[in-house]
């Protein structure tokens, strides 16, 4: 693979996303004001949509879910369908939440329904969440493209994430979240196209028509989707599936990142087909990346490779071994998806820091709002540079997987918030409500660091977020003022 020829393609595609971006920022050098956060309330809702799928994928899904086929098989299917039950409670349960609120930053229902502490660490827990996960998603992106690319040209890696970064700030300071929806459609369409011509030309080069190509896929082993008849199994379906759902509306209907666009649109009517449609349109997708494993696996059996770690069967097939234009489209599908991501989280962060942690909105019109968000872009910008850098130095693969679980169990509490402020009428401490958030995730990892050895054998998986949840529902309950309390929502 050409070294030339990616770069050519890298640059071409990062200025296809800068002129995207001054197309979208309109005459005006930026948007101003509350535009900037919620895109004006004009988006497109099928735009939307597509844009959702790209933010939903980042680099890492872009290489991990063809590499788990040989160990899962197609049982994530099943948490997909999970993924699509769960959209549903999102746009019938949480969007016309938001809506009705004329809510900018989520966590500003916290504010309305308990308190400013409740909604500090409602915002609190989704900072620790993004900085970790996105930083650990672009640190995996930027690692591919170090050894790929710039080792090849002498580029230091702190030069690389440092280019990174700045590309992403660039193209979404001037319209933030109306350039996110279109630069992220871009991107989509990028991704998804790749993956379906990486399909059609691995085929080629193995020999398969279409028609053969599906029926091999169909009877492989690696093909079986549904899993039933072993409880204990962690591919056993009520499990993946559950885990999709409560997954989703944590991780997507809770998290400011993967909301701010769907907010953008212009009513709850159009916001709510975008939810629908593109939580159905993750099962083709997510299907096109599982059949790609199957052939990647196909491949490496009849050319007898030695490939022990499934994450790097994608890239090191796509560079090594196939001709050069199927390596150009894989770097060009892990670029669209990682900066997808990163650009949705770095607007997402600027968000929540300027309107949850500062209030700029509140104390700051016009022009000075315009000034704290700006200052609060670049330096979440230069944060996540320094945290990619950090994980590089410390180069240590169970650090990376200890701050997914950390992220992970930072939504616990933001469940239990959600929920106990839906469904029940009390108030809360709002003093204590930080201190509830620390400890019920301590609580579950205390837990599910002894399940095996307090409740017979019983291993906690995805569970952890219900429980963390559940945990911190009760406490607020323990913890509330006496008699029910109007609600403020």
């Amino acid at each position: 693979m050409k070294t030339g020829a990616v770069l050519a393609v890298i640059l071409l595609y990062f200025l296809a996303l800068f002129l995207v971006s001054a197309l979208t920022a309109g005459r005006r050098k930026e948007v101003r004001g509350k535009d900037f956060f919620d895109g004006g309330r004009k988006s497109p809702w099928w735009i939307v949509a597509i844009s959702m799928v790209g933010t939903s994928i980042s680099g890492v899904t872009f290489v991990s879910v063809p590499g788990m086929v040989e160990a899962s098989l197609f049982s994530y299917m099943q948490m997909v369908l999970g993924f699509i039950a769960g959209y549903v409670v999102i746009a019938y349960v949480l969007l016309p939440l938001y809506y009705r609120l004329d809510m900018t930053s989520i966590y500003g229902y916290l504010g309305e329904r308990f308190g400013g502490r409740s909604r500090l660490s409602g915002s609190v827990l989704f900072l620790v969440s993004k900085y970790l996960g996105c930083g650990v998603r672009m640190y995996l992106t930027a690692s591919i493209l170090q050894l790929i690319l710039f080792d090849a040209l002498g580029v230091p890696f702190w030069a690389n994430v440092a280019v990174t970064m700045l590309i992403v700030w660039g193209y979404t300071f001037r319209g933030g979240v109306k350039t996110l929806v279109w630069a992220d459609m871009l991107q989509t369409l990028a991704m998804v196209g790749t993956v379906i011509l990486c399909i059609w030309l691995i085929a080629k080069q193995m020999g398969f028509s279409f028609g053969s190509m599906c029926a091999a896929i169909k009877d492989s082993p690696m093909s079986r989707t549904w899993f039933f008849d072993d409880l204990n199994d962690k591919r056993f379906f009520w499990k993946q599936f559950l885990a999709g759902l409560f997954t989703t509306v944590a991780m997507t209907g809770l998290d400011q990142d993967m909301m701010q666009k769907n907010l953008s649109c212009r009513n709850l009517r159009e916001a709510r087909k975008n939810v629908l449609s593109y939580g159905v349109a993750f099962l083709p997708v997510n299907l096109l990346f599982l059949a790609l494993g199957v052939l990647l696996y196909m491949m490496k059996a009849s050319l007898q490779l030695d490939i022990p770690v499934a994450d790097n069967l994608f890239p090191t097939i796509a560079t090594q071994y196939m001709p050069p234009v199927v390596g150009i489209l894989f770097v060009l599908g892990l670029v669209a998806a990682g900066f997808s991501s990163s650009g949705s989280a770095l607007t997402a962060l600027t968000s929540s820091v300027t309107l949850d942690i500062l209030k700029a909105d509140r104390r700051d019109g016009g022009r000075k709002l315009d000034k704290v968000r700006f200052r609060m872009h670049i330096l979440n910008a230069v944060a996540m540079g320094l945290i990619i850098c950090a994980f590089r130095a410390i180069g240590s693969q169970s650090v990376i997987n200890a701050v997914y679980t950390i992220a992970g169990y930072t939504y616990g509490p933001l469940l239990g918030l959600f929920i106990y402020g839906i469904v029940s009428r009390r108030n809360v401490r709002d003093t204590i409500v930080p201190f509830i958030c620390g400890v019920s995730p301590l609580i579950t990892y205390v837990l599910a660091m002894n399940s095996e050895r307090w409740f017979g054998g019983y291993q906690m998986g995805f569970e952890n977020l219900l429980v963390n949840a559940a945990i911190t529902m009760l406490l607020l309950f323990a913890t509330s003022p006496t008699g029910s309390a109007r609600r403020r929502s």
